[in-house]
């Protein structure tokens, strides 16, 4: 994606589109990092006269020989001061202070020492999360350089289909996939631009599908199996889509297809809600985040137990939606009872996938396994 100039208190959550350069130093002067007296390290030991008191943003006058200051935390540092001994060392009589030996530096920030002018601050593709946002603050950064965030297209299809806010007839399903996949879009750093519902005729799902084509991804749901009312795949095609793949060897996800319609990228998903929302998970996500320059795009993954063990037949990759549980250093998984492709309850409290390799049929009771990691545990 291009880049944009954002203001530093709306980059929060967006990538870096360049390197940030620090043009000035972190801290910005020698200040103390204690509560104490500031002294000559070459005087001590010695009882000292107290000739300043410094306080946080003030600028000292130069300390004599044989004296010291009072000064408090992250206040600058007196020119030809060298140390600084906290008050819990120091015997303080008010006018003069006995102070034990100190080695040159301690207690003491040195300017630059967080990081120098000129030097690299922030990588192109870091998050802007809290962390930099705080660095980038303290560098005087009123602005960044972001990658601008993607308009993602959803489109669903499906003569059952209902609006959220239409209470569903006979036969009729309210479409929750449109929902959960705008806070899957915006979470990855997305734009998302619900178009509405396709019927389940070419010519309706051709209709939003061009006017989707407007915005920088497509994401549809339904209509891309190999069903009678299945007209996703064929519009994609008449449209020039060049497929990358169709089709996937998981469960759930199989109906899956991927490719470009005049270099806009079209992520065609499954129509059942679990599906469309894990296929979101493994395969948008990442696209999402690569073309706004992550730098890293792949949620972390961890070795899991199976208490219970698990069975399917050889041929494709499961995924369990699980909760985990620490037992010392090692992470229990325990998959949701519901894992049907429909139930929705699965997807909530949910905090990884538990992967099944595809070549494996039998994971005896407490084997281990790798999940992706959704959140923390």
């Amino acid at each position: 994606m291009p880049s944009e100039r954002v203001a530093l208190d709306e980059a929060a959550g967006r990538i870096s589109a360049a390197i940030v350069i620090a043009e000035r130093p972190l801290p910005g002067f020698d200040n103390s990092a204690m509560d104490g007296f500031a002294a000559r390290s070459a005087d001590l030991p010695a009882t000292l006269p107290v000739a300043a008191h410094v306080a946080a943003g003030q600028m000292p006058a130069p300390l004599q020989p044989g004296t010291a200051a009072r000064i408090m935390t992250g206040a600058p540092l007196p020119p030809g001061a060298d140390t600084v001994v906290m008050f819990e060392d120091a015997q303080d009589a008010g006018t003069q202070v006995t102070l034990p030996a100190a080695r040159a530096g301690n207690n003491v920030r040195r300017a630059g020492e967080d990081i120098e002018i000129s030097q690299p601050a922030l990588d192109a593709g870091q998050p802007f999360d809290w962390g930099a946002i705080a660095l980038a603050a303290a560098l005087g950064l009123t602005e960044l350089q972001a990658a601008r965030r993607p308009v993602v297209a959803i489109i669903a299809t499906g003569d059952e289909l209902v609006d959220v806010a239409t209470r569903p007839g006979p036969g009729q399903v309210v479409d929750s996939s449109a929902h959960a996949l705008a806070v899957q879009i915006a979470e990855a750093g997305g734009v998302p631009r619900y178009l509405g519902i396709a019927r389940d005729r070419p010519a309706d799902v051709r209709a939003l599908v061009e006017r989707a084509l407007g915005c920088d991804v497509v994401v549809t749901t339904g209509g891309v199996s190999a069903g009678d009312h299945d007209h996703v795949r064929a519009v994609l095609l008449s449209l020039g889509m060049s497929f990358d793949f169709w089709k996937v060897a998981m469960k759930p996800g199989k109906p899956f297809a991927a490719g470009l319609v005049g270099g806009v990228p079209v992520f065609a998903l499954p129509g059942n809600p679990v599906s469309s929302l894990l296929v979101f998970e493994l395969f948008v996500r990442p696209a999402i985040l690569t073309m706004l320059g992550a730098a890293h795009v792949d949620r972390p993954r961890a070795p899991v137990v199976l208490p219970a063990g698990y069975s399917k037949p050889p041929g494709r990759t499961h995924y369990l939606r699980a909760s985990l549980t620490r037992d010392g250093e090692r992470l229990v998984a325990r998959p949701h009872s519901h894992q049907g492709s429909h139930m929705l309850t699965s997807l909530v409290g949910l905090d990884a996938l538990v992967e099944i390799d595809a070549a494996l049929g039998e994971l005896a009771p407490g084997a281990t396994t790798s999940a992706l990691l959704l959140r923390a545990v």
